[in-house]
């Protein structure tokens, strides 16, 4: 059974939105972690519309579970995630005008930034994901770069239906044999909810899914504790 990483940038982004102090998102990973989450993924962006630096270190201080920091190739972001130290980091891409995002990360247009900052990691005993398409070629190139994990993205997965999702899903598993061949962890998220996260949390060798908007949604009405509860069962 695969790992659950609850990601509560939702909570921040309601925050944000009136800029308030509330709802907190330390608040949500505790209830989170209680409720059986195996770890807590937040996404410092470059324009802060959600997670901000404060709610790093708080979450990374009290939190009783690990910390995956989800983060562009940036250097003031790779300066503050250094400094920081969580157990995990992903790297995703990122882009201003995206309501969230939109795609893997292109490892080989990248591939100059990522050969300096993942051996920073590395050296600080930070295991690094690279949050990519479920493409051998990128796969193959993550591990060369020094990646400890890829966490493939599921979004286009789970925006589809029928036998265009059977399809998607068929390239996923040949996707995450070819990964664990290469001996590196897998990982996957973006897209999964209540309906569609099970048959990727049954791909053999699917070390952890992380998981936030759907988890967040069905918590207005079940509460966050019923909601993390819920989708931990689907991880069978």
């Amino acid at each position: 059974m695969p790992s659950l990483g609850v990601n509560v940038d939702h909570v921040a982004a309601i925050r944000q939105s009136r800029f308030t102090a509330y709802p907190d998102p330390l608040q949500a990973a505790l209830i989170c972690e209680k409720a059986g989450a195996d770890g807590i993924t937040i996404h410092l962006r470059e324009d802060r519309r959600h997670i901000q630096e404060k709610d790093c270190i708080l979450i990374k201080k009290n939190i009783k579970t690990k910390l995956n920091l989800e983060l562009a190739p940036s250097p003031w972001i790779t300066d503050f995630a250094l400094k920081l130290a969580p157990a995990d980091v992903c790297i995703v891409p990122e882009k201003r005008k995206e309501l969230t995002t939109e795609g893997g990360l292109d490892v080989f247009k990248n591939e100059r930034r990522l050969k300096k900052i993942i051996p920073l990691f590395n050296k600080k005993g930070i295991r690094v994901s690279l949050f990519i398409e479920a493409n051998e070629k990128a796969i193959a190139l993550s591990k060369k770069l020094g990646a400890d994990a890829v966490e493939l993205h599921t979004g286009s997965y789970a925006n589809l239906r029928g036998a265009a999702r059977a399809k998607e899903l068929l390239g996923i598993k040949k996707a995450s044999a070819f990964a664990l061949s290469q001996g590196l962890l897998l990982n996957a998220g973006h897209g999964l909810d209540y309906e569609n996260t099970t048959a990727i949390a049954r791909i053999k060798g699917m070390n952890e899914l992380n998981i936030g908007h759907s988890i967040i949604a069905y918590a207005l009405f079940a509460g966050l504790d019923k909601a993390v509860r819920d989708m931990k069962k689907l991880l069978v």
